[in-house]
């Protein structure tokens, strides 16, 4: 591989150290002894060793995409820590040449079908409990934390999260709860345990599914919460009176949140509240995030994954029926629980690794401070917006938010 990778990475090489720099040294061959620097330094806060010509192409052309296909894949392998292996990836790909417009940035839409959907959720979520425990910390709860002063755990952040939400939806003793897209159970619990509500949680997941019936079970809560292997299109019970979605919607598709929140309307009383709380997209028309950070996550993340605009959502929603009360954008939140989320990832490699393959650990390494990175840089954002059915009199709206952040 030697004499070939130095005809192709040679002019490259200089083309980048001329551009931008980079603290980097290239190597290749059996024992890595050929090598290049991507700029002027000392010594290197990344190398990056070629092991199979296949990365070469994905090298000289680089996009986020392609330089995490280059790694998941085992093409190459990287040293130096996450922040600068990330900063380097995010100057190499801004070097490459991209399209003009929205900056590179495409909108894929994908056809949503129930037998789909249920696939990308199971191929997500399903790889196993034993992987998502050890980062995801004793909540086992796999979305945005609420932070108040920046300093809290991960558990205590998670457990604010879901209070901040019920309180928001001003959840009553008695009331039905229904949670579109219920994880491992932990909203519905916390709702059953300290607001005395009657819920029900569905999940497409078979794994989330399992051990939040367990959860329930052990927590003696059979009785108030019934958790179901369903697709929020065919849950048909009498309305609820307060419906929460958190994480789920980045699922549903850009063709289909109109149809998604008009269910939730069919679902919701006249009177009720609901919350949706989910990733947005922070390009005005629905674009990915930049540099193919969304084809990479299409391919080895969530497949079918789709990300609107807050613009859009809000757009959707009224189309389905429903009037946008509050919106709060959470996206410090998200960047503080992925960076917690990636380091206890990195902290308990050494007992995540064994139980799966190498290509789904680098898959998850790479995805997880890479999310972290997005969230910090506005790549990409978060919102919680707490909505009604609209056409409700004005006079049954509250006059503030108060209640809200009232402990």
């Amino acid at each position: 591989m030697g004499s070939i990778a130095e005809r192709a990475l040679l002019p490259w090489a200089q083309r980048v150290k001329t551009r931008v720099n980079l603290p980097v040294r290239l190597s290749w061959g059996d024992s890595g002894d050929s090598s290049l620097m991507l700029g002027e330094f000392a010594e290197p806060q990344v190398v990056v060793r070629v092991r199979d010509p296949a990365a070469l192409p994905l090298l000289i052309h680089p996009g986020l995409d392609t330089l995490g296909q280059a790694y998941v894949e085992g093409w190459v392998d990287v040293e130096g820590s996450l922040a600068e292996i990330l900063a380097v990836a995010h100057r190499l790909a801004e070097t490459a040449e991209h399209e003009g417009g929205l900056l590179g940035r495409i909108r894929r839409r994908f056809s949503h079908t129930k037998e789909s959907d249920s696939d990308a959720i199971q191929y997500h979520y399903d790889v196993s409990n034993a992987f998502y425990a050890p980062w995801l910390g004793e909540s086992m709860v796999y979305s945005c934390g609420y932070f108040e002063n920046g300093d809290e755990t991960l558990d205590q952040a998670q457990a604010r999260k879901i209070d901040h939400i019920l309180q928001k939806i001003r959840l009553q003793p008695g009331q039905r709860l229904l949670d579109i897209g219920c994880g491992w159970g932990g909203l519905v619990i916390r709702a059953a345990q300290a607001f005395g509500a009657r819920c029900v949680g569905i999940t497409l997941s078979q794994n989330q599914f399992d051990l939040a019936r367990e959860r329930v079970r052990a927590a003696g809560l059979e009785h108030c919460i019934d958790i179901r292997l369903q697709d929020y299109r065919d849950v048909s019970d009498d309305p609820f009176d307060r419906i929460t979605s958190v994480g789920m919607f980045e699922h549903v598709g850009l063709n289909h949140l109109t149809g998604y929140f008009a269910q939730m309307r069919a679902l919701l009383k006249p009177d009720g509240w609901a919350m949706n709380h989910g990733i947005t997209s922070t390009d005005a028309h629905d674009g990915e995030t930049r540099y193919g950070g969304g084809s990479f996550i299409d391919r080895y993340v969530f497949p079918q994954g789709e990300l609107p605009h807050i613009g859009t959502v809000l757009r959707t929603l009224q189309e389905g029926g429903l009037e946008a009360f509050d919106v709060e954008n959470l996206r410090r939140h998200y960047q503080r629980t992925t960076q917690l989320w990636s380091d206890a990832f990195e902290a308990q490699t050494d007992r995540i690794k064994p139980l799966v393959d190498e290509k789904r650990w680098r898959i998850w390494r790479v995805y997880l401070a890479g999310c972290a990175w997005a969230f910090a840089h506005d790549e990409v954002s978060i919102y919680q917006v707490l909505c009604r059915p609209s056409g409700q009199p004005a006079d049954e709206l509250p006059w503030s938010r108060g209640w809200m952040y009232r402990r």
